[in-house]
């Protein structure tokens, strides 16, 4: 997985539902099936979530997502970075702004 932010978008979407479904977070997040399946593989490969089946659920394909103190600690960063960026974008738009109006 070298997109930071399909990582973050689905490391926020685990926080927020961790029963989530592959076919959830596919939907939701406007990936592939296959690539959802990649990337939770890659995430758990990295120690950044835990996935475990429901224990009393007749369903065995049901998975809850966690997120591992390590993963909280990956999201924070991707958090941090993102807001940097847009901060700086934002800066560069407000300059052009500024300099269009002169």
């Amino acid at each position: 997985m070298n997109d930071n932010q399909d990582k973050f978008n689905i490391l926020r979407l685990i926080i927020k539902k961790p029963s989530v479904t592959q076919r959830e977070l596919s939907s939701e997040l406007g990936m592939s099936l296959g690539k959802i399946n990649f990337c939770l593989k890659e995430l758990k490969k990295k120690g950044l979530i835990k996935i475990s089946n429901f224990k009393k659920s007749k369903n065995k394909m049901n998975y809850i997502y966690l997120l591992t103190p390590k993963g909280i600690s990956q999201k924070t960063e991707l958090t941090l970075n993102f807001m940097q960026r847009k901060m700086q974008e934002y800066e560069e738009l407000r300059k052009e702004y500024e300099d269009q109006k002169k």
